[in-house]
């Protein structure tokens, strides 16, 4: 990397003006904005329908620490760590405080103050402890409880059901109460202070995990249980770039919030309340899309954590077989089969989006869900998520819901969605929507896949709408139209049809595929939604134009706000804070992008391009079919290190691979104890691994060194292209 400093350690002596851009911390189960007196529990909302939002649960480390004389102030997110510090220094002392939402145990934040004098001093040193912490909620009616172990005690519910007969969750809070004042007695050179906050749906749970935060204190293994546990998932996933620190900062921001907003891949309570768009330090009432689950979840930012944690791709699949009840509700309430996935859901999955019309149109949603599950399967061959795991009822309840939604006409033969709204919600009651359309053929032609991979009857309607629904198409211009009816130029909100190309993987010809970048790129509101640019910049890639998708990548940054990397969903700053479905596109654009990695059902392909200012790509962990691997790039060659194998979700066992050269169909084993060399002469494509008779890697871009000699070195359990 060309950080001169630590690009993973955020620093400012100076907070954000505008607050709603501190750090948040979170762990896939607590969630809270540092400083903020208001934190948020997964699956904890309040609100019946489109009044539920994520329910506000007050924070006892809300506090700010002073020192009385002139001090020299420094905030740093460490996102190695996970740990947010504020340093106070003076001529005298220094004061830091820590805090963090421990990584591996979900129901404990921590905050740790630590003061250390820097003269020898007879007089004690004093630090205050500012708190705007009240036991009182809006949204939860909060009682004292009895004190547990020295700890106090609130304990509450909320005050409406998601819906009508629906439970009010619980929410018990204990924590280290918090003194005005800590002082250092004037014979001590340094002391150390713990304050930990336990937040729990029942009170068994609560002391449960209040004991273990102090038996964690008293052994000395709070934090350094925390920090392993963050070193753990940094050695399953880095994403690195050597040439740019603007953009070497920025994906290691998104991967670290994008992380922050997923369980411990250790935990297995199956109580993960998924992604919403500003994660979980955000949601109330009000602000942040209320906390609800939408699209963004699965589309956004899904695939980018998929490539490198199977356990966690599979607790966003558990998650939405979770709320299968909900979904055949919706399905039932709009008259159809099967299951309706809501626009924007909660705990239950019936529909909770404040304004109907999305809920009843905005049916992509269906494609969305299935489709990060046939994202799974071909990233893991795991088919206990679909047999056990009752991944198949999704899949084969949404192939049943499209069944009945679509209209057949006999004047062209074709089956129709009538009275959607696409991704593009500028539309709305327009007929077969080119995205929508495309994920119900692509979501009923896996549904005929994974029936006949479990031996189950293939409805024939499933076939025959796959094969007979219209993907509207403009032969005159060639080019797909975002729907039926769609004036060529007329203004668009976000990435819409050119998602055809990536990620659905529609077949078409480079120049259809240039000729939709051009048709919706300059028609694209560029105050719109952050995510849209990586994906114009994906498509401009795939057809070998990397410093066109650089600049489009860039847009990006604008909505990168403050030291801390936190995104917005708006340029402006306006829309969703810690905007993590903006994060997961541009991840996305590099992951995907600049790697040419692509999820097949036969392979993972790949075709790697960098931009002119990235010398060198770094892709840690990437897990495929039970293997884990290291990828670097660079302009003119490719390493490829295969780790040593620790098992793979679902049991399932790791696939022996091989690099297939496309052109002459050349097999080379890749595994961690091959050491021969070989040399490939007349070289006209680049580079593909197999798994088996099954291919693994493709790379298609081969026009650029068509007919050079390139040698692939096979050392130290590595493969490198030179070219």
């Amino acid at each position: 990397m060309s950080c001169d400093s630590d690009p993973y350690i955020f620093t400012t002596d100076t907070l954000p003006s505008d607050l709603r851009f501190l750090p948040p911390l979170a762990n896939g189960h607590l969630g809270w904005r540092v400083y903020n007196n208001i934190m948020h529990m997964g699956g904890v909302y309040n609100g019946e329908g489109g009044r539920c939002h994520r329910a506000d649960v007050p924070c006892p480390l809300a506090v700010k620490v002073e020192l009385e004389e002139p001090v020299q102030l420094t905030y740093s997110l460490d996102t190695h760590k996970g740990i947010f510090i504020h340093t106070l220094s003076s001529a005298s002392a220094t004061a830091t405080q820590s805090l963090y939402s421990h990584r591996h145990y979900p129901n404990l934040m921590v905050m740790e103050i630590l003061l250390e004098r820097q003269v020898t001093s007879q007089e004690p040193v004093t630090v205050k402890l500012v708190s705007s912490f009240t036991p009182q909620s809006k949204d939860i009616r909060f009682e004292a409880g009895p004190d547990y172990r020295g700890g106090s005690h609130i304990q509450g519910q909320t005050t409406a059901a998601e819906y009508p007969g629906g439970s009010c969750p619980t929410v018990h809070l204990i924590w280290t109460p918090v003194p005005l004042t800590l002082m250092l007695p004037p014979e001590h050179s340094q002391a150390r202070w713990g304050f930990i906050l336990v937040a729990a749906s029942s009170l068994d749970s609560a002391e449960a995990s209040f004991d273990e935060g102090l038996n964690l204190m008293a052994t000395g293994s709070l934090r350094p249980s925390h920090e392993k546990a963050w070193q753990e998932l940094w050695l399953q996933s880095k994403v690195e770039v050597t040439g740019s620190e603007s953009l070497c900062k920025a994906l290691i921001g998104c991967m670290f919030y994008l992380l922050s907003a997923f369980p411990s891949i250790h935990d297995t309570s199956s109580s993960f309340g998924g992604v919403s768009p500003g994660g979980l330090s955000n949601g109330g009432e009000g602000q942040d899309y209320w906390g609800h689950v939408f699209w963004d979840q699965d589309i956004w930012m899904y695939p980018g954590i998929a490539l490198f944690y199977p356990k966690l791709a599979r607790a966003v699949l558990e998650y939405r077989v979770g709320t299968i009840d909900g979904a055949k509700d919706n399905a039932q309430k709009q008259g159809y089969k099967g299951l309706k996935f809501p626009w924007e859901s909660a705990v239950s999955g019936r529909e909770v989006c404040p304004e109907d019309i999305y809920g009843q149109q905005e049916i992509h949603i269906n494609g969305d869900v299935t489709l990060a599950f046939q994202h799974y399967l071909y990233l893991t061959e795991d088919l206990s998520m679909f047999r056990e795991g009752l991944g198949s009822e999704v899949i084969y309840g949404v192939a049943d819901y499209w069944v009945s939604r679509v209209t057949w006409k006999p004047e062209d033969q074709k089956y129709h969605l009538l009275g959607v709204m696409p991704p593009d919600e500028y539309y709305y009651n327009v007929n077969d929507s080119v995205y929508t359309n495309t994920v119900a053929k692509l979501g009923l032609q896996f549904a005929v896949e994974l029936a006949e991979l479990l031996q189950h009857p293939v409805p024939k309607e499933w076939q025959a709408v796959a094969e007979y629904i219209k993907i509207p198409f403009d032969e005159e211009h060639r080019y797909h139209p975002e729907y039926d009816g769609y004036i060529k130029g007329h203004p668009v909100k976000q990435a819409d049809t050119v998602l055809l190309g990536y990620p659905l993987g529609l077949p078409m010809s480079p120049e259809v595929r240039r000729n939709d970048l051009e048709a919706y790129e300059p028609v694209t509101d560029p105050h719109g939604p952050a995510m849209t640019w990586g994906m114009f910049a994906i498509g401009w890639l795939e057809l070998g134009e990397a410093e066109k998708a650089q600049l489009l990548l860039e847009k990006c940054f604008n909505n990168i706000q403050g030291p801390f990397q936190v995104w917005s969903e708006s340029s402006d700053g306006s829309g969703a804070v810690n905007f993590l479905t903006g994060m997961g596109g541009f991840l996305q654009a590099v992951l995907f992008g600049y790697t040419g990695f692509r999820v097949q059902k036969d392979c993972l392909a790949f075709s790697p391009l960098l931009p002119n200012d990235v010398c060198e790509l770094c892709v840690r962990g990437v897990n495929y079919l039970g293997s884990q691997m290291d990828w670097l790039l660079r302009k003119e060659e490719v390493c490829i290190i295969l780790r040593e194998q620790e098992g793979s979700a679902g049991n399932t066992k790791p696939c022996n691979l091989q690099v297939v050269l496309k052109a002459s169909g050349t097999k080379i084993p890749l595994t961690p104890d091959y050491h021969d060399l070989c040399e490939i002469h007349d070289f006209k494509h680049p580079v593909a691994l197999l798994p088996g008779r099954r291919k693994l890697f493709e790379s298609a871009r081969g026009e650029k060194i068509q007919g050079k000699v390139i040698t692939v070195y096979l050392k130290y359990n590595c493969i490198v292209f030179l070219i």
